[in-house]
């Protein structure tokens, strides 16, 4: 377990696992780094897994709000990768860490074997489709409006509800609910990448000439937005899988770490280490 300065930006990161593959984990937003410890577990026996805390989330500074904010996590991964993978790598994302890790291997697809992600978040993908506009209207409506207001928990509720249930919030421990809250602003830090694509992840060619085998996973129970997403990001990546696990929702990756961790490792059995 680490804290030190990468890209400028003091950061958390630790290392788990000892198998004969190293992979780079990056979670999703208002989480942070130990929400991979089940997966973890899971694939010990394969990987040898680095997970850092995005700027903002977890034990890393916060984000300064200067720039982009995917820039920012980006440089910080590609820093991590440079002093702790010298080799290719195997990426992980879930959610926005599943944007963070898509840009990896879009900006360094010669390091990159293999690219596993649990619903990644690039909504402007599927612009056309109606959840699109729905999404757009209920982040930019009550959520925006919450925040605007400084009732920062009902802003972090609402977008919890978003996707799961309101009973599932009402559940968490009033701690965990209180720093989603104190971190619900970088929500709208991720919004020129998840609504607007600045980086032109989905543009013409950007998937198309992604050729690494790439895995799109998603929960049965998660919005209609999702599916949206992978229908297009389906069609256009030339080396795709696809799985849909039933009962589980967004938070797949800590709610089914197991279920996951069984669909990633009969993945990266089919996608062959390679040696640079």
């Amino acid at each position: 377990m680490t804290l030190q300065t990468l890209a400028g930006h003091k950061t958390y990161w630790h290392r788990s696992g000892n198998g004969s593959r190293a992979a780079l984990m990056v979670h999703c937003s208002l989480a942070h780094s130990g929400a991979w410890r089940g997966l973890e577990r899971r694939l010990s026996n394969e990987l040898t897994m680095v997970a850092l805390d995005l700027p903002g989330h977890g034990r890393s500074a916060d984000w300064d709000g200067t720039g982009d904010y995917q820039d920012r996590a980006v440089q910080i991964a590609e820093a991590l990768l440079d002093q702790e993978v010298p080799g290719t790598v195997d990426l992980i994302g879930h959610s926005f860490g599943g944007t963070i890790a898509l840009r990896l291997a879009q900006c360094h697809p010669d390091r990159v074997r293999s690219l596993a992600l649990f619903e990644p978040v690039l909504f402007a993908a599927a612009k056309d489709h109606p959840a699109f506009a729905e999404n757009l209207a209920y982040m930019d409506g009550p959520f925006m409006a919450a925040l605007q207001a400084g009732d920062r928990l009902e802003a972090a509720r609402l977008f919890n509800i978003m996707w799961g249930r309101d009973a599932a919030w009402r559940a968490l421990p009033l701690s965990l609910r209180e720093d989603m809250a104190q971190r619900i602003h970088l929500i709208p830090a991720g919004n020129p990448v998840t609504y607007q694509d600045v980086h032109d992840q989905a543009a013409p060619g950007a998937l198309e000439n992604l050729a690494i085998p790439v895995l799109l996973m998603e929960g049965a129970r998660s919005p209609a937005l999702v599916a949206a997403v992978h229908d297009v990001l389906a069609a256009r990546l030339p080396n795709v899988k696809r799985h849909i696990f039933e009962g589980a929702g967004h938070m797949g990756p800590i709610t089914h770490p197991e279920d996951v961790g069984d669909v990633i490792s009969g993945f990266l059995s089919q996608s062959a280490p390679i040696t640079l």
